[in-house]
């Protein structure tokens, strides 16, 4: 398969491709909170938080891009568009996320590896919905109903995760998450919170600023889980008696979501998640051309090949989150 793919051209990249799309995603951005700036003290600043957590979601796309170096060849160019991205722009640690996604991508679903899947606010495994108490055991009972207004705190959830990343330290001293370039980071964090609360405040009231810094980071949170959701959730989840080889580990646990050109923009190509994971380092305009290979070659190998469409995904998701639960509420 992967012959074919490279036979197709498919692992070039695509520098002029994400020359335009890196200057139009970053200048809307920018256009965005210079349309802020001018409107000033206005309530029609809430309708503009709701197209700024739809830009900084494009944005922290072009970061995942970074992460994985489908942009440059060269490791120092990949660093440093995901800090702009990551960091300066959406207030995340890049370091921190390459580090959980790349544990992701190599065990994807797996309950003792793939930090996605861990037992946290929501449970994925009876294990780990038997194993919840208190608060935790009464969300457990009811994920599925609450799932989507969970998402609202997505976006603080990872800025939180960030900062405990770069400053948290095991009880031995040493660093609880490997980053890089950890002092970087953390001045590029603190300016990201600097700059981004320092406009708010200016430009509006208080009231207003908090009521746009609540849309803006519930809705950014929110659609950044919406995006990632159905990649995963509801898919199977190998364990460690599983002996899978790396095409079925990364298929078998993979759902790709059709819908055509504007599903693509929406969810930044994730939606080709199998193809994605088959090769991460593949150009995001690349991976549409390479699904026909890939689900080709599936068939030939009689490996399954999932895909639906964007409401069946998340029925999926909801669907494996609600059965979970079930035993909490006999």
């Amino acid at each position: 398969m992967s012959r074919r793919v490279a036979e197709a051209g498919l692992f070039a990249r695509r520098p002029g491709g994400y020359a335009l799309r890196i200057a139009l995603t970053l200048g809307v951005f920018l256009a965005g909170w210079a349309v802020v700036v001018a409107i000033g003290d206005s309530w029609a600043q809430l309708l503009l938080a709701v197209g700024m957590a739809v830009a900084t979601t494009q944005v922290a796309f072009l970061g995942h891009d970074a992460g994985h170096r489908q942009m440059f060849r060269r490791r120092g160019h990949s660093e440093a568009a995901g800090l702009i991205a990551g960091n300066v722009a959406v207030g995340i640690s890049y370091g921190w996320w390459v580090d959980k996604h790349n544990r992701h991508h190599a065990n994807p679903n797996h309950e003792h590896e793939d930090p996605d899947v861990g037992a946290g606010a929501l449970v994925w495994t009876y294990e780990q919905a038997a194993a919840t108490r208190g608060i935790r055991r009464w969300v457990a009972r009811r994920q599925a109903w609450l799932f989507f207004p969970m998402l609202l705190l997505e976006g603080l959830a990872l800025h939180v995760s960030s900062v405990r990343a770069l400053v948290g330290r095991e009880p031995d001293g040493r660093w609880r998450t490997p980053v890089r370039h950890r002092a970087v980071e953390a001045l590029l964090l603190g300016a990201h919170a600097v700059g981004y609360l320092g406009l708010l405040f200016t430009v509006m009231s208080p009231a207003k600023a908090l009521l746009f810094l609540a849309v803006h980071q519930g809705l950014w949170g929110f659609y950044m889980g919406c995006a990632f959701a159905p990649n995963h959730k509801g898919m199977p989840m190998p364990s460690a008696d599983d002996d899978l080889d790396f095409l079925r580990k990364q298929v078998l646990t993979s759902r790709n979501v059709r819908g055509g050109h504007v599903v693509d923009l929406a969810l930044g190509a994730l939606n080709y998640q199998i193809e994605h994971h088959l090769f991460p380092n593949m150009p995001r305009a690349n991976l549409r051309r390479a699904q026909p290979i890939v689900q080709a070659y599936c068939a030939e190998q009689g490996i399954g090949y999932a895909e639906t469409g964007l409401v069946e995904s998340y029925r999926q998701a909801l669907g494996h989150l609600h059965e979970v639960g079930r035993p909490l509420r006999a």
